[in-house]
């Protein structure tokens, strides 16, 4: 027997091995295409149906689903043809080429340097920026390593980042970038990555910039720390004289107005006063004219009784032989607590003044007879 021909279930190799055979796929596949090469009636039919075979097998290898938030970039012999969006889609392979994009995933590109700012200080930084891919076309055509993700620095968008940051920081202070300015920076830095790129065509979106850290240098760190302690304590100087300046300012001020409305109230009062003595002087004066004895002796009798009212002292005419004197009910000489009450007058001061008054009255009517004598 032939060693390459089979006999009794056995072969020089495989010995008697026919069961594990019968159940092996590719011995099956051999012998269907052994059995075609010999003409057989079976192989023979299954040629014709090779050509269908390798169609459908070529039909299915151009079919491909795009997920959602991806678009596909057909090219048709290297050129772009059209853009595909999510579903199931089919290409004429191999004339025909899909480069998939995913539009929603959130890319990511850093950078830690050393810059100097406009009031000639070195920071140290570490910047992250967030991007899309806003535009398929654009990204994969437009410009050469948009973000080259595998090394970053030869990535367009990695120049773009640390060009417009260094433009940024090299515009700002030292202290504006460590304290309050973070933010400011950021947005800046981000508009101004958003304007290249998109001059430049990237088809990139700049979603966020992020100034992780911003500090001074590490060798002189210590020294940036003391003069940023004694800064502060200029301005909480300064910040408490400005609190005690807008106390006592207003205080005095308000004191100063005060001040001079009382002024503007004294003199008022003053210049009335004036004005109503000079218009009581001006009647006196009149009336003395008509009767001189008789308003002299009211101007005394009313000064007396003024300076009088408030003495604690009783005056007594001892002269006039009057035992019955007439006391104050209150210790004091003064107004008692339900009212002012005068001092009794004694009888003989009373018929001293009666006497007085008649004699004034009658030297008021012989001036009077006088002056209507020589009128006629």
């Amino acid at each position: 027997m032939p060693w390459n021909e089979p006999g009794g279930d056995k072969d020089p190799w495989s010995g008697n091995k026919k069961k594990s055979t019968d159940n092996n796929p590719a011995d099956k596949v051999t012998e269907l295409f052994s059995n075609m090469s010999k003409g057989g009636g079976g192989g023979g039919k299954l040629l014709y149906f090779l050509p269908l075979i390798a169609l459908a097998i070529w039909a299915f290898s151009g079919v491909y689903q795009l997920e959602s938030g991806k678009q596909g970039v057909v090219l048709q012999f290297g050129k772009f043809k059209e853009i595909t969006t999510p579903g199931l889609h089919w290409i004429a392979r191999p004339i025909q080429t899909v480069e998939i994009v995913d539009m929603q995933r959130n890319r990511s590109a850093n950078d830690q340097t050393t810059m100097l700012t406009m009031d000639e200080n070195i920071v140290d930084l570490e910047v992250e920026v967030q991007y899309l891919v806003d535009d398929a076309k654009a990204y994969l055509f437009n410009v050469m390593l948009p973000d080259f993700e595998r090394d970053q620095s030869q990535g367009v968008l990695y120049q773009v980042m640390r060009s417009a940051i260094r433009e940024v920081v090299g515009a700002s202070d030292m202290d504006f970038i460590i304290k309050e300015g973070r933010t400011e920076i950021e947005e800046k830095t981000k508009e101004l990555m958003q304007s290249i790129l998109s001059e430049y065509k990237t088809g990139l979106q700049i979603v966020k910039v992020n100034l992780t850290y911003a500090e001074a240098p590490k060798e002189v760190k210590d020294a940036f720390d003391d003069a940023n302690r004694a800064r502060e304590d200029f301005n909480r100087s300064k910040n408490r004289a400005e609190t005690y300046s807008n106390k006592v300012i207003p205080d005095a001020r308000g004191k100063g107005a005060r001040l001079v409305e009382e002024a503007k109230a004294y003199r008022d009062q003053v210049i009335a006063k004036s004005e109503g003595d000079a218009s009581r002087f001006s009647n006196l004066v009149a009336e003395y004219q008509k009767a001189p004895e008789v308003t002299r002796q009211r101007l005394y009798l009313d000064t007396m009784e003024k300076v009088m009212s408030g003495s604690k002292k009783i005056m007594m005419d001892t002269t006039s032989g009057n035992n019955m004197f007439y006391l104050p009910l209150n210790t004091d000489g003064g107004a008692s607590e339900q009212g002012s009450v005068p001092p009794p007058v004694s009888p003989s001061v009373l018929e001293r003044l009666k006497r007085e008054k008649d004699a004034a009255e009658a030297n008021r009517q012989a001036a009077s007879r006088t002056t209507l004598r020589e009128g006629r």
